[in-house]
């Protein structure tokens, strides 16, 4: 099982903290994360592209001149695409682009992308981490007492209003609950802050 240091809410060391092997543990499996950020980048995307075809554009609607004995090419629309002002041929049209990997693919990105952390040394986890009421500079002052930067992915195990109000004002922090954990946002941020009962959560849910 890794072990890793335990902190308190100042930074202060509490001792240490195991945690699961199979979901912090594991050899972290590149090609799986690479499809993972793909997918959810992919997903991201609006896809409100348009163009309009030859029966959407204005006008057109007579042949311009008659089939035969002018000389020139035959024709039945000003608005064919090789028109200036015709449709365009073949253009992007609203779509998703999302799709969805298969679920173990998706719990071994995630248990991939933790792993990452504990084999970088980029996982803090804190005994508890609580606020009295929203002040960003309590959030700064724990990231100063851990020395960690403010790019930083801040896990807890349920939701807290207090914490996630207090970060919100600090470019590069982010605040997820384990639920809402994902590849992207561990693999984006340089650092991890998680709570003991987040890891713990994590530990049992992907284990």
């Amino acid at each position: 099982m890794p072990k890793v240091a335990l902190y308190k809410q100042d930074g202060s060391n509490a001792g240490d903290v195991e945690l699961v092997e199979a979901v912090f543990g594991i050899e972290p499996n590149t090609h799986v994360l690479h499809e993972a950020v793909q997918a959810q980048q992919a997903s991201l995307r609006q896809g409100t592209h348009k163009v309009k075809n030859r029966s959407e554009v204005s006008g057109g609607g007579r042949k311009p001149w008659r089939q035969k004995g002018t000389g020139r090419a035959r024709q039945g629309s000003i608005r064919s695409p090789q028109w200036v002002g015709g449709g365009t041929v073949f253009g992007p049209t609203p779509r998703s682009y999302s799709y969805k990997l298969p679920k173990k693919v998706r719990r071994l990105a995630l248990r991939s992308a933790l792993s990452s952390k504990v084999k970088d040394e980029s996982i803090y986890v804190l005994d508890t981490l609580a606020f009295d009421a929203p002040k960003t500079k309590e959030v700064i002052k724990m990231l100063e007492g851990l020395s960690v930067p403010e790019d930083t992915l801040i896990v807890t195990a349920e939701q807290d209003e207090n914490i996630e109000r207090s970060a919100n004002n600090i470019q590069g922090v982010k605040v997820l609950t384990v639920e809402q954990v994902n590849v992207l946002d561990l693999l984006t941020h340089d650092k991890l802050v998680i709570t003991k009962d987040a890891a713990e959560k994590a530990g049992e849910v992907l284990a």
